[in-house]
């Protein structure tokens, strides 16, 4: 199974928050998930991003691959 780390959109209309999920790359971008491992907030001023550094190594390491827009946001 080829394991992806991405964005998950939560909130309502106008809006959105994120969560930041391992997924199967093959499912769409709100389908199930595995495992959540933080979230990520666009609209609070400065922007609140918290996710657990530990699970998203252990992913990393297991072989997942990481969204471009993840991978800008937890290399803060």
């Amino acid at each position: 199974m080829a394991t992806v780390i991405r964005l998950t959109k939560m909130g309502r209309k106008k809006k959105p928050f994120y969560r930041i999920v391992v997924t199967d790359s093959r499912k769409r971008r709100d389908g199930g998930w595995i495992e959540s491992i933080g979230f990520y907030n666009p609209l609070t001023e400065p922007a609140t991003i918290k996710f657990d550094a530990q699970r998203l190594e252990y992913w990393k390491s297991v072989g997942a691959k990481m969204s471009e827009r993840v991978a800008k946001l937890t290399s803060k």
